[in-house]
């Protein structure tokens, strides 16, 4: 196996306190693993796509968001709720630290329909070294994605319940990630410092060309397929079927965040463009 050298991983000024671990943890239904390897992160990686979900609801509920550690843990234990990927991949760095892993913060540029790379800051992944000497490619906030960490070193197909992943080199030194023989997302492997994101936050919540602020989607894998709830539209797919159904009045729009993603909501989302896209991602 071919060792790929990534530069050193950027000191982070925040540590978790042990509460926040804990608390963490009871978050997505998990046991605090003896010993930070690859197996135990496969079945946090698992765990954390199965209770938190992926979300732009803030988005459209006039929110902020705050890249600060502190904030997006606050938001996902104590709030109950999820986020997109600079959320969720933040606040997954930072349950893994305290849980003794090694991770990198990687800039990403997700590819278009036309088949090209989007903007730097586009997307957050996360580069995760374990005690048993893996390295590998962790991502809690791509929506509907692997459901396991890819390993990094393996350049080779891996079979997931998602797909058929592989991990490309480029030639300026990128990593593209396909699915299904399919580019997802173009990784640098430079790791950054999370204020790095801050302007692809921004423009993910304010551009007109980013369909975030256009659409609104609130999605969570589950044992038989995955739940997505975009504006009044539920779409459930279970055992390969796929089945949509429109809500009836705020009522049953709130009960649906509530009993299938747990976020308990006073008002409800409002997209003021309009609706351009149902699908996490």
């Amino acid at each position: 196996m071919t060792t790929r050298p990534t530069a050193p991983v950027p000191s982070e000024p925040f540590t978790p306190a042990p509460g926040d671990v804990r608390a963490y943890l009871r978050r997505i239904d998990a046991e605090r693993p003896d010993r930070a390897d690859t197996e135990a992160l496969r079945d946090l990686h698992l765990r954390h796509l199965r209770t938190v979900p992926f979300e732009n609801l803030s988005i459209h509920l006039g929110e902020d968001i705050v890249l600060e550690e502190k904030a997006l843990l606050d938001k996902v234990i104590g709030a109950h709720r999820g986020g997109f990927c600079y959320e969720v991949n933040t606040a997954f760095a930072v349950l893994l630290r305290g849980l003794g892993y090694r991770v990198s913060l990687l800039q990403a540029r997700v590819f278009g329909p036309e088949g090209k790379p989007g903007i730097p800051y586009d997307h957050m992944a996360l580069l995760v070294e374990t005690a048993d000497g893996e390295r590998l490619l962790a991502d809690v906030g791509f929506g509907d994605h692997s459901h396991f960490p890819l390993r990094y070193e393996d350049r080779g197909d891996q079979a997931d319940p998602g797909g058929v992943f592989r991990l490309v080199d480029t030639a300026e030194g990128d990593v593209d990630v396909l699915r299904d023989g399919k580019p997802q997302y173009r990784v640098e492997l430079q790791p950054r410092l999370l204020a790095d994101f801050t302007a692809g936050a921004w423009y993910h919540r304010t551009s007109p060309d980013s369909h975030f602020p256009r659409s609104l989607v609130c999605s969570l894998l589950t044992e038989e397929g995955r739940i997505t709830l975009s504006d009044r539209k539920l779409i459930t797919r279970a055992g390969g079927e796929r089945e949509e159904r429109i809500l009836e009045g705020d009522d049953e729009v709130r009960g649906a965040y509530r009993d299938l993603f747990g976020i308990e909501l006073d008002a409800l989302p409002v997209v003021r463009g309009g609706i351009s896209d149902s699908n996490p991602r």
